[in-house]
Protein backbone atom coordinates (compact mmCIF):
# COMPACT_ATOMS: atom_id res chain seq x y z
CA UNK A 1 0.00 0.00 0.00
CA UNK A 2 2.97 2.37 0.90
CA UNK A 3 4.73 2.06 -2.01
CA UNK A 4 1.65 2.57 -4.32
CA UNK A 5 1.47 5.65 -2.94
CA UNK A 6 4.87 6.76 -3.47
CA UNK A 7 4.66 5.16 -6.93
CA UNK A 8 1.66 7.51 -7.36
CA UNK A 9 3.03 10.86 -6.07
CA UNK A 10 6.31 9.73 -8.10
CA UNK A 11 3.95 10.12 -11.03
CA UNK A 12 2.45 12.82 -9.84
CA UNK A 13 5.47 14.74 -9.76
CA UNK A 14 6.74 13.78 -12.73
CA UNK A 15 3.73 14.82 -14.75
CA UNK A 16 4.18 18.57 -13.06
CA UNK A 17 7.55 18.48 -15.12
CA UNK A 18 7.40 16.43 -18.09
CA UNK A 19 3.54 15.87 -18.76
CA UNK A 20 4.69 13.44 -22.09
CA UNK A 21 6.99 11.39 -20.04
CA UNK A 22 3.92 11.13 -17.62
CA UNK A 23 1.58 10.16 -20.16
CA UNK A 24 4.18 7.41 -21.16
CA UNK A 25 4.82 5.95 -17.80
CA UNK A 26 0.94 5.53 -17.78
CA UNK A 27 0.49 4.17 -20.29
CA UNK A 28 3.52 1.20 -19.40
CA UNK A 29 1.47 1.04 -15.82
CA UNK A 30 -1.54 0.02 -17.64
CA UNK A 31 0.10 -2.55 -20.27
CA UNK A 32 1.30 -4.11 -17.01
CA UNK A 33 -1.68 -3.93 -15.20
CA UNK A 34 -3.29 -5.59 -18.74
CA UNK A 35 -0.34 -8.24 -18.53
CA UNK A 36 -1.26 -9.05 -14.38
CA UNK A 37 -4.79 -9.47 -14.33
CA UNK A 38 -5.37 -11.34 -18.27
CA UNK A 39 -4.29 -14.52 -16.22
CA UNK A 40 -7.67 -14.22 -14.04
CA UNK A 41 -9.86 -12.74 -16.87
CA UNK A 42 -9.11 -15.90 -18.88
CA UNK A 43 -9.15 -18.40 -16.54
CA UNK A 44 -13.27 -17.14 -15.31
CA UNK A 45 -13.67 -16.96 -18.44
CA UNK A 46 -12.63 -20.60 -18.63
CA UNK A 47 -14.76 -21.50 -15.36
CA UNK A 48 -17.70 -19.39 -16.97
CA UNK A 49 -17.52 -21.78 -20.04
CA UNK A 50 -16.98 -25.15 -17.98
CA UNK A 51 -19.92 -24.49 -15.51
CA UNK A 52 -21.91 -24.21 -18.58
CA UNK A 53 -20.88 -27.33 -20.42
CA UNK A 54 -21.76 -29.32 -17.27
CA UNK A 55 -25.03 -27.50 -16.71
CA UNK A 56 -25.97 -27.97 -20.53
CA UNK A 57 -24.54 -31.32 -21.42
CA UNK A 58 -25.49 -33.16 -18.53
CA UNK A 59 -28.93 -31.85 -18.17
CA UNK A 60 -29.26 -32.93 -21.61
CA UNK A 61 -27.83 -36.36 -21.29
CA UNK A 62 -31.46 -37.42 -20.23
CA UNK A 63 -33.14 -36.66 -23.34
CA UNK A 64 -30.34 -38.43 -25.28
CA UNK A 65 -31.30 -41.47 -23.84
CA UNK A 66 -34.95 -41.24 -24.12
CA UNK A 67 -34.19 -40.61 -27.69
CA UNK A 68 -31.93 -43.35 -27.99
CA UNK A 69 -34.21 -46.16 -26.18
CA UNK A 70 -36.63 -45.19 -28.28
CA UNK A 71 -34.98 -48.09 -31.04
CA UNK A 72 -32.00 -49.64 -29.36
CA UNK A 73 -32.28 -51.63 -26.37
CA UNK A 74 -31.61 -50.15 -23.02
CA UNK A 75 -28.38 -52.33 -21.83
CA UNK A 76 -27.17 -53.49 -25.05
CA UNK A 77 -26.81 -49.59 -25.97
CA UNK A 78 -25.54 -48.69 -22.54
CA UNK A 79 -22.99 -51.12 -22.65
CA UNK A 80 -21.79 -50.18 -26.16
CA UNK A 81 -21.78 -46.74 -25.34
CA UNK A 82 -19.22 -47.03 -22.22
CA UNK A 83 -17.24 -49.65 -24.15
CA UNK A 84 -17.17 -47.18 -26.97
CA UNK A 85 -16.21 -44.39 -24.59
CA UNK A 86 -13.52 -45.86 -22.38
CA UNK A 87 -11.85 -47.25 -25.22
CA UNK A 88 -11.52 -43.68 -26.54
CA UNK A 89 -10.43 -42.38 -23.15
CA UNK A 90 -7.83 -44.56 -22.42
CA UNK A 91 -6.36 -45.12 -25.60
CA UNK A 92 -5.94 -40.99 -25.53
CA UNK A 93 -4.42 -41.77 -22.13
CA UNK A 94 -1.95 -43.98 -22.98
CA UNK A 95 -0.58 -41.89 -26.18
CA UNK A 96 -0.17 -39.19 -23.82
CA UNK A 97 1.60 -41.59 -22.05
CA UNK A 98 -0.12 -42.83 -19.10
CA UNK A 99 1.40 -45.84 -17.24
CA UNK A 100 -0.52 -49.58 -17.49
CA UNK A 101 -3.06 -49.78 -14.70
CA UNK A 102 -2.00 -52.79 -12.04
CA UNK A 103 -4.28 -55.84 -11.59
CA UNK A 104 -5.41 -53.99 -8.22
CA UNK A 105 -6.38 -50.77 -10.27
CA UNK A 106 -8.34 -52.81 -12.70
CA UNK A 107 -10.62 -54.84 -10.11
CA UNK A 108 -11.09 -52.43 -7.52
CA UNK A 109 -12.66 -49.78 -10.84
CA UNK A 110 -14.78 -52.59 -12.30
CA UNK A 111 -16.84 -52.64 -9.17
CA UNK A 112 -16.99 -49.06 -8.43
CA UNK A 113 -18.02 -49.27 -12.34
CA UNK A 114 -20.21 -51.66 -12.01
CA UNK A 115 -21.98 -50.00 -9.02
CA UNK A 116 -21.84 -46.70 -10.83
CA UNK A 117 -22.53 -47.60 -14.57
CA UNK A 118 -25.07 -50.69 -14.45
CA UNK A 119 -26.31 -50.02 -11.29
CA UNK A 120 -27.04 -47.00 -11.66
CA UNK A 121 -26.78 -45.68 -15.61
CA UNK A 122 -28.39 -48.84 -16.55
CA UNK A 123 -31.41 -48.83 -14.15
CA UNK A 124 -31.67 -45.61 -15.60
CA UNK A 125 -31.28 -46.38 -19.02
CA UNK A 126 -34.03 -49.04 -18.87
CA UNK A 127 -36.48 -46.61 -16.89
CA UNK A 128 -36.34 -44.02 -19.78
CA UNK A 129 -38.23 -46.72 -22.18
CA UNK A 130 -41.31 -45.51 -19.76
CA UNK A 131 -40.52 -42.28 -17.89
CA UNK A 132 -40.09 -38.95 -19.31
CA UNK A 133 -36.61 -37.56 -19.76
CA UNK A 134 -37.57 -34.51 -17.77
CA UNK A 135 -39.28 -37.09 -14.82
CA UNK A 136 -36.28 -38.63 -14.66
CA UNK A 137 -34.14 -36.25 -14.16
CA UNK A 138 -36.29 -34.67 -11.37
CA UNK A 139 -36.40 -38.77 -9.55
CA UNK A 140 -32.54 -38.39 -10.19
CA UNK A 141 -32.23 -35.11 -8.10
CA UNK A 142 -32.64 -36.81 -5.12
CA UNK A 143 -29.47 -38.82 -5.98
CA UNK A 144 -27.00 -36.94 -3.05
CA UNK A 145 -29.86 -37.93 -0.69
CA UNK A 146 -29.08 -41.73 -0.99
CA UNK A 147 -25.49 -40.44 -1.14
CA UNK A 148 -25.97 -39.05 2.54
CA UNK A 149 -27.67 -41.70 4.13
CA UNK A 150 -25.10 -44.21 2.49
CA UNK A 151 -22.45 -42.35 3.87
CA UNK A 152 -24.10 -42.70 7.52
CA UNK A 153 -24.69 -46.60 6.87
CA UNK A 154 -20.73 -47.15 5.62
CA UNK A 155 -18.50 -48.14 8.91
CA UNK A 156 -17.01 -45.00 10.35
CA UNK A 157 -19.61 -42.88 8.31
CA UNK A 158 -20.97 -39.62 9.86
CA UNK A 159 -24.26 -38.91 10.80
CA UNK A 160 -26.42 -36.24 9.19
CA UNK A 161 -26.76 -33.19 10.44
CA UNK A 162 -30.52 -32.17 12.14
CA UNK A 163 -31.06 -29.98 9.01
CA UNK A 164 -29.68 -32.72 6.75
CA UNK A 165 -32.43 -35.10 8.05
CA UNK A 166 -35.08 -32.88 7.34
CA UNK A 167 -33.54 -32.18 4.04
CA UNK A 168 -33.66 -35.98 3.49
CA UNK A 169 -37.33 -35.88 4.34
CA UNK A 170 -38.08 -33.18 2.25
CA UNK A 171 -36.43 -34.66 -0.48
CA UNK A 172 -38.39 -38.03 -0.66
CA UNK A 173 -41.48 -35.65 -0.03
CA UNK A 174 -40.70 -34.41 -3.42
CA UNK A 175 -39.97 -37.74 -5.01
CA UNK A 176 -43.60 -38.48 -3.48
CA UNK A 177 -45.40 -36.28 -4.83
CA UNK A 178 -43.88 -36.25 -8.38
CA UNK A 179 -44.13 -39.99 -8.68
CA UNK A 180 -48.12 -40.27 -7.31
CA UNK A 181 -48.00 -43.78 -6.71
CA UNK A 182 -51.60 -43.06 -4.89
CA UNK A 183 -52.77 -42.34 -8.46
CA UNK A 184 -52.56 -44.60 -11.69
CA UNK A 185 -50.92 -43.49 -14.99
CA UNK A 186 -54.11 -42.34 -16.95
CA UNK A 187 -54.57 -39.96 -13.60
CA UNK A 188 -51.20 -38.41 -13.73
CA UNK A 189 -49.50 -40.58 -11.73
CA UNK A 190 -46.07 -42.37 -12.74
CA UNK A 191 -45.27 -45.89 -14.00
CA UNK A 192 -44.14 -47.64 -10.91
CA UNK A 193 -41.72 -49.92 -12.13
CA UNK A 194 -39.82 -47.22 -13.68
CA UNK A 195 -39.48 -44.83 -10.37
CA UNK A 196 -38.40 -48.06 -8.66
CA UNK A 197 -36.08 -48.45 -11.14
CA UNK A 198 -34.61 -45.17 -10.86
CA UNK A 199 -34.53 -44.90 -6.77
CA UNK A 200 -32.63 -48.33 -7.20
CA UNK A 201 -30.07 -46.34 -9.91
CA UNK A 202 -29.77 -43.89 -6.93
CA UNK A 203 -28.80 -46.30 -4.54
CA UNK A 204 -26.83 -48.24 -6.50
CA UNK A 205 -24.98 -44.93 -7.78
CA UNK A 206 -24.61 -43.79 -3.69
CA UNK A 207 -23.25 -46.91 -3.10
CA UNK A 208 -20.71 -46.63 -5.87
CA UNK A 209 -19.39 -43.20 -4.92
CA UNK A 210 -19.02 -44.02 -1.07
CA UNK A 211 -16.90 -47.20 -2.28
CA UNK A 212 -14.93 -45.11 -4.69
CA UNK A 213 -14.27 -42.54 -1.68
CA UNK A 214 -12.97 -45.13 0.24
CA UNK A 215 -10.96 -47.46 -2.57
CA UNK A 216 -7.24 -45.92 -2.29
CA UNK A 217 -6.10 -47.66 -5.97
CA UNK A 218 -3.64 -45.16 -6.40
CA UNK A 219 -4.97 -44.42 -10.47
CA UNK A 220 -5.32 -40.92 -11.82
CA UNK A 221 -9.12 -39.86 -11.82
CA UNK A 222 -9.00 -39.58 -16.00
CA UNK A 223 -7.67 -43.61 -16.14
CA UNK A 224 -9.92 -44.77 -13.05
CA UNK A 225 -12.72 -43.22 -15.36
CA UNK A 226 -11.94 -45.35 -18.37
CA UNK A 227 -11.55 -48.41 -15.96
CA UNK A 228 -14.82 -48.01 -14.58
CA UNK A 229 -16.13 -47.44 -18.10
CA UNK A 230 -14.60 -50.46 -18.83
CA UNK A 231 -16.28 -52.62 -15.85
CA UNK A 232 -19.06 -51.16 -16.60
CA UNK A 233 -19.58 -51.91 -20.33
CA UNK A 234 -18.46 -55.31 -19.48
CA UNK A 235 -21.22 -55.88 -16.96
CA UNK A 236 -24.06 -54.25 -18.63
CA UNK A 237 -23.06 -56.44 -21.68
CA UNK A 238 -23.90 -59.72 -19.58
CA UNK A 239 -26.71 -57.98 -18.26
CA UNK A 240 -27.60 -57.82 -22.01
CA UNK A 241 -27.11 -60.87 -23.24
CA UNK A 242 -29.19 -61.90 -20.12
CA UNK A 243 -31.99 -59.71 -20.73
CA UNK A 244 -31.99 -61.28 -24.52
CA UNK A 245 -31.24 -57.81 -25.98
CA UNK A 246 -28.38 -58.56 -28.47
CA UNK A 247 -30.69 -61.45 -30.34
CA UNK A 248 -33.58 -58.69 -30.42
CA UNK A 249 -31.24 -56.08 -32.16
CA UNK A 250 -32.60 -54.74 -35.37
CA UNK A 251 -29.57 -52.16 -37.03
CA UNK A 252 -31.90 -51.04 -39.79
CA UNK A 253 -34.89 -50.53 -37.13
CA UNK A 254 -32.79 -48.10 -35.14
CA UNK A 255 -33.71 -44.46 -36.45
CA UNK A 256 -31.34 -41.96 -37.60
CA UNK A 257 -32.29 -39.74 -34.32
CA UNK A 258 -31.44 -42.84 -32.19
CA UNK A 259 -28.33 -42.88 -33.59
CA UNK A 260 -27.02 -39.23 -33.40
CA UNK A 261 -28.06 -39.31 -29.62
CA UNK A 262 -25.81 -42.07 -29.40
CA UNK A 263 -23.20 -40.77 -30.47
CA UNK A 264 -23.72 -37.82 -28.71
CA UNK A 265 -24.21 -39.44 -25.36
CA UNK A 266 -20.71 -41.05 -26.29
CA UNK A 267 -18.60 -38.05 -27.29
CA UNK A 268 -20.58 -34.93 -25.38
CA UNK A 269 -21.75 -36.85 -22.42
CA UNK A 270 -19.07 -39.26 -21.69
CA UNK A 271 -16.07 -37.57 -23.40
CA UNK A 272 -16.11 -33.89 -23.18
CA UNK A 273 -18.93 -34.18 -19.91
CA UNK A 274 -16.21 -36.03 -17.85
CA UNK A 275 -13.10 -34.27 -19.01
CA UNK A 276 -14.79 -30.92 -18.15
CA UNK A 277 -16.03 -32.19 -14.80
CA UNK A 278 -12.91 -33.46 -13.95
CA UNK A 279 -10.78 -30.09 -14.60
CA UNK A 280 -13.42 -28.11 -12.41
CA UNK A 281 -12.49 -30.34 -9.65
CA UNK A 282 -9.24 -29.48 -10.05
CA UNK A 283 -10.08 -25.03 -10.74
CA UNK A 284 -13.26 -24.99 -8.83
CA UNK A 285 -14.63 -26.09 -4.89
CA UNK A 286 -16.92 -29.29 -4.69
CA UNK A 287 -19.66 -27.07 -3.70
CA UNK A 288 -19.72 -24.94 -6.74
CA UNK A 289 -19.06 -27.79 -8.83
CA UNK A 290 -21.96 -29.90 -7.32
CA UNK A 291 -24.55 -27.07 -8.34
CA UNK A 292 -25.01 -29.04 -11.25
CA UNK A 293 -26.81 -31.35 -8.97
CA UNK A 294 -29.66 -29.20 -8.95
CA UNK A 295 -29.43 -27.31 -12.25
CA UNK A 296 -29.39 -30.24 -14.45
CA UNK A 297 -32.72 -31.62 -13.82
CA UNK A 298 -34.62 -27.80 -14.81
CA UNK A 299 -32.21 -28.07 -17.55
CA UNK A 300 -33.30 -31.53 -18.87
CA UNK A 301 -37.43 -30.84 -17.76
CA UNK A 302 -36.78 -27.80 -20.43
CA UNK A 303 -35.42 -29.45 -23.00
CA UNK A 304 -37.79 -32.67 -22.91
CA UNK A 305 -40.78 -30.18 -22.79
CA UNK A 306 -38.94 -28.08 -25.89
CA UNK A 307 -37.65 -31.07 -28.28
CA UNK A 308 -40.16 -34.38 -27.27
CA UNK A 309 -43.66 -32.43 -25.61
CA UNK A 310 -43.14 -33.82 -22.61
CA UNK A 311 -45.65 -31.83 -20.42
CA UNK A 312 -45.03 -29.80 -17.48
CA UNK A 313 -48.11 -29.59 -15.19
CA UNK A 314 -48.44 -27.96 -11.24
CA UNK A 315 -47.39 -31.08 -9.93
CA UNK A 316 -43.49 -31.14 -11.98
CA UNK A 317 -43.08 -27.56 -10.92
CA UNK A 318 -44.04 -28.41 -7.00
CA UNK A 319 -41.41 -31.29 -6.51
CA UNK A 320 -38.79 -29.59 -8.83
CA UNK A 321 -38.99 -26.78 -5.84
CA UNK A 322 -39.36 -29.33 -3.04
CA UNK A 323 -36.61 -31.62 -4.82
CA UNK A 324 -34.39 -28.82 -5.77
CA UNK A 325 -34.80 -27.02 -2.12
CA UNK A 326 -33.59 -30.75 -0.54
CA UNK A 327 -30.97 -31.10 -2.64
CA UNK A 328 -29.44 -27.54 -2.27
CA UNK A 329 -29.35 -27.93 1.20
CA UNK A 330 -27.70 -30.87 1.53
CA UNK A 331 -24.97 -29.79 -0.41
CA UNK A 332 -24.44 -26.60 1.60
CA UNK A 333 -25.04 -28.91 4.72
CA UNK A 334 -22.39 -32.02 3.35
CA UNK A 335 -19.30 -32.32 5.94
CA UNK A 336 -16.17 -32.02 3.80
CA UNK A 337 -15.18 -35.67 2.07
CA UNK A 338 -12.10 -37.49 3.39
CA UNK A 339 -9.31 -37.65 0.89
CA UNK A 340 -9.89 -39.76 -2.10
CA UNK A 341 -7.39 -41.00 -4.67
CA UNK A 342 -10.18 -40.58 -7.13
CA UNK A 343 -12.86 -37.38 -7.34
CA UNK A 344 -14.87 -37.19 -4.64
CA UNK A 345 -18.00 -35.79 -6.39
CA UNK A 346 -19.05 -38.15 -8.58
CA UNK A 347 -21.97 -36.96 -11.33
CA UNK A 348 -25.20 -38.30 -11.31
CA UNK A 349 -26.30 -41.45 -13.00
CA UNK A 350 -27.43 -40.32 -16.84
CA UNK A 351 -24.03 -37.91 -16.68
CA UNK A 352 -20.94 -40.00 -16.60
Amino acid sequence: MLATGARCRAMLLAAQRDPSAALQSARLAMAEHDRLTMPFERARTALILAFTAIYLIWGSTYLGIRIAVGSMPPFAMAAARFLIAGGLLFTYLKLRGAPWPTAFQWRVNAVIGTFLLLGGNGLVVYAEQVIPSGITALLIGVGPLFIVLTEWAWPGGSRPTAVTMGALLLGFVGVAWLAAPWENTAHGGLNPTGVVAILAACLFWGIGSIYSRHARHGADPMLASAMQMFGGGAALTVVALLHGEFAQINLAGVTPRAWAAFLYLIAIGSLVGFSTFVWLMKHSTPARVSTYAYVNPIVAVFLGWALLGEPINSRTIVASVIIVTAVAIITVQKNPPAPVASPALKPSPADA
